[in-house]
């Protein structure tokens, strides 16, 4: 096997920052098993990656292990005649960046059956400028449609609207044909938002939720990135028949509320969880993205570029609120 190195950011569960994060090279010889190696070209940033890296939440399983829930590239070893030298791929969630090395670093070796091939239509970038959030806002909205939400219900708020799944929540919503309103605590984004497709915004700030069991009814649905006590005050103002898409816990884990909204409006909670989506629906939601569900302006939710040195500085602003949109990881055999 190659002596060759590539460079990766490795994450040491056990250490207290800075030491923590390590900027190293890694040879072949210690990626870990798979059928399948990947000259890794791009990345992104989520927010469990932030957690990871900047130890704000036990994320790793493993000890030390290349960061990252997201990658594509190009196959260059195989023992798999349908995923052949050079096909475009990508994996996402299955245990990347948790329990197995991630997508930080130029070369990755997984299972198979991780992998998706990247449908015509999307390139390595662009697949990347969707990643993990396109993919849980992807399968937010088929929760949705599997369980009929219907435009004529009235609008759909998305809370956390700033982020990478709120914002292309927003997106894919809005090209569906909904009314979508936005909850941002970032009200100095309104114009970009607007141009997602918010036809509204709200300052999470002035957002006066009430407490009674039930409140007015005025959302026709609800994508929520946050938790926590938004949510449980959301359950109470959704029309009847209405359904809530719980994807996030940034806001806590806590879900305080009542039987009542789904018992006397027949509300529906519906969860979303993309890293342990099963395979078939992977293959057919990123289908999707590249065709029917995919942004029409997908160049619009790219709002930063950066490399494997920059990610500790920029996780720590993802998490203290000071970024939005997609964050893009290049990925680069020297380093």
């Amino acid at each position: 096997m190659s002596s060759e190195t590539f460079p990766a950011l490795m994450i040491h569960e056990d250490r207290l920052a800075p030491g923590r994060v390590e900027l190293c090279r890694l040879s072949r010889a210690e990626l870990m098993d798979g059928e399948v190696e990947i000259a890794v070209e791009y990345s992104s940033l989520n927010y469990k990656d932030a957690l990871a890296i900047t130890g704000g939440a036990r994320i790793l399983r493993h000890s030390p292990l290349v960061g990252g829930i997201d990658a594509a590239g190009r196959v260059v070893e195989s023992g798999q005649t349908g995923l052949p030298v050079g096909t475009p791929v990508l994996v996402t969630g299955c245990g990347l960046g948790e329990l197995h090395h991630g997508g930080y670093a130029a070369r990755l070796r997984v299972p198979a059956d991780w992998i998706i091939p990247i449908p015509e239509g999307l390139d390595t970038r662009e697949a990347m400028l969707l990643g993990t959030a396109g993919l849980t806002a992807a399968l937010a909205l088929s929760r949705l449609e599997d369980n009929r939400q219907s435009v004529e219900a009235g609008p759909m708020l998305v809370t956390g609207a700033s982020g990478g799944v709120g914002a292309l929540a927003v997106s894919l919503l809005a090209a569906r044909g909904f009314e979508v309103v936005a909850l941002t605590g970032k009200p100095e984004l309104t114009d970009w938002l607007m141009g997602l497709g918010a036809s509204r915004v709200l300052d999470r700030a002035a957002f006066r939720p009430g407490r009674r069991p039930l409140e007015k009814a005025q959302w026709g649905g609800v994508v929520d990135t946050v938790g926590g006590e938004l949510l449980g005050t959301l359950t109470r103002g959704v029309r009847p028949w209405g359904n809530i898409v719980s994807i996030g816990l940034a806001g806590g884990a806590d879900l305080h509320t009542t039987v009542m909204p789904f018992i006397l409006r027949g509300v529906s909670l519906l969860g979303v969880t993309s890293a342990n989506c099963p395979r078939d629906q992977r293959l057919h939601l990123w289908q999707r993205l590249a065709s029917d569900l995919r942004p029409s302006d997908l160049a619009a939710l790219h709002t930063r570029t950066v490399g494997l040195a920059e990610l500790v500085e920029v996780s720590e602003q993802m998490l203290g609120g000071r970024t939005y949109g997609r964050t893009l990881v290049e990925i680069t055999a020297s380093g």
